[in-house]
């Protein structure tokens, strides 16, 4: 059984996240949010352009081990766009 990170979980850890939590503190993003914060938004959109998806929840079991804290429904990405 593999036990490593995936790979989208390793393109994650590259990016500069101390820059956008200051870009997410500048504009007030995660102001009155509860779960699904900016950077789980940010990481299912990456996602799903990178794997040219439309739906991200046929794969809710994997999506923890990716770096996706926040739970995944059609409403809450439509509310958080």
């Amino acid at each position: 059984m593999y036990s490593g990170s995936l790979v989208f979980a390793q393109i994650m850890g590259h990016l500069p996240w101390h820059v956008f939590n200051r870009c997410v503190s500048r504009y007030g993003g995660d102001l009155y949010v509860k779960a699904f914060s900016c950077a789980d938004q940010y990481r299912c959109m990456a996602f799903a352009q990178l794997t040219y998806r439309s739906s991200l929840r046929a794969q809710s079991g994997k999506l923890y081990h990716m770096g996706i804290r926040g739970g995944v429904s059609r409403n809450t990405l439509a509310n958080a766009n």
